[in-house]
């Protein structure tokens, strides 16, 4: 996977920045806390998005505090965001709903 060129950047970052997700000072990552109803909701959550990430061969680095998920997305192979960060950051969303 390679990372975004500028034009890429331009055209999916915006969008994900609209709906809530947060870019990293000093790495090039994006950040987004998802909150629920209750810790059931937030772990199914969680349980969806990994069954996707492991399909995709791209896992998050998240975190789970009672209705609360943090949820970090950039490409570890190539050291910033890529093409996958954004597709899980919108499948992500949609399984927020």
């Amino acid at each position: 996977m390679s990372l975004l060129t500028q034009e890429e950047r331009t055209a999916a970052l915006p969008p994900l920045l609209t709906n809530g997700w947060v870019l990293i000072d000093g790495r090039d990552a994006i950040v987004k806390t998802y909150k629920f109803t209750g810790f059931v909701e937030a772990f199914g959550f969680m349980t969806r998005a990994a069954l996707f990430a492991e399909k995709w061969n791209h896992h998050p680095e998240w975190s789970n505090v009672y209705n609360r998920v943090e949820v970090t997305l950039t490409s570890h192979d190539v050291g910033e965001l890529s093409g996958r960060d954004v597709k899980l950051a919108k499948k992500m969303d949609v399984l927020a709903g």
